[in-house]
């Protein structure tokens, strides 16, 4: 609860208040394999014409903190993976099988379009410490697809969120 909490906070965000048309805000939540972190993800997007993640804020409970800059450094790039797997990322097929057999045939987030991302710890010192690994990934998704249904009112259930998965979604 606490990293729910957290996340809201550093975002700023009050939700059911309505955005500017085509923005969004949503949450996930997850904690690790259930035995590590807890990480919460509020992610604000826009869909004008395509989505694009602008902001996350990503609040962890990893037990005790033994080296801060490391857990922002992997929470950080957890959140812009998750967005490129989230936005982006497919490999193509066809009969033959898989298409996209190089790097230029296979769509991933720019550094122009990586989303400005907040990492705020709460540091646990009476708590063992728990591993952060890949925590982020989970929730960061969540949010976006959340944030998609906060600004359009349409649930997308399959990746990459693309235009044509969202116009499919609106159908």
């Amino acid at each position: 609860r606490a990293v729910i909490g957290a996340a809201v906070a550093a975002s700023g965000w009050r939700p059911g208040a309505p955005g500017p048309d085509g923005t969004g805000r949503g949450i996930g939540f997850a904690r690790y394999k259930n035995v590590a972190m807890y990480c919460a993800v509020v992610a604000e997007v826009t869909v004008e014409p395509d989505l694009r993640v602008t902001r996350a804020w990503a609040a962890v409970d990893v037990g005790r903190v033994v080296s801060p800059d490391g857990v922002r450094n992997q929470v950080e790039g957890g959140v812009i993976q998750a967005t490129s797997w989230t936005v982006k990322e497919r490999v193509r097929f066809d009969r033959a099988g898989v298409t996209s057999r190089s790097w230029e045939a296979y769509p991933i987030l720019g550094f122009a379009e990586a989303p400005a991302v907040e990492v705020v710890l709460l540091d646990r010192p009476d708590q063992p410490s728990k591993g952060a690994g890949e925590g982020a990934q989970g929730p960061t998704a969540a949010a976006i697809a959340n944030a998609l249904f906060d600004a359009l009112g349409v649930r997308v259930r399959d990746l990459p969120l693309t235009r044509e998965q969202i116009v499919r979604a609106m159908g």
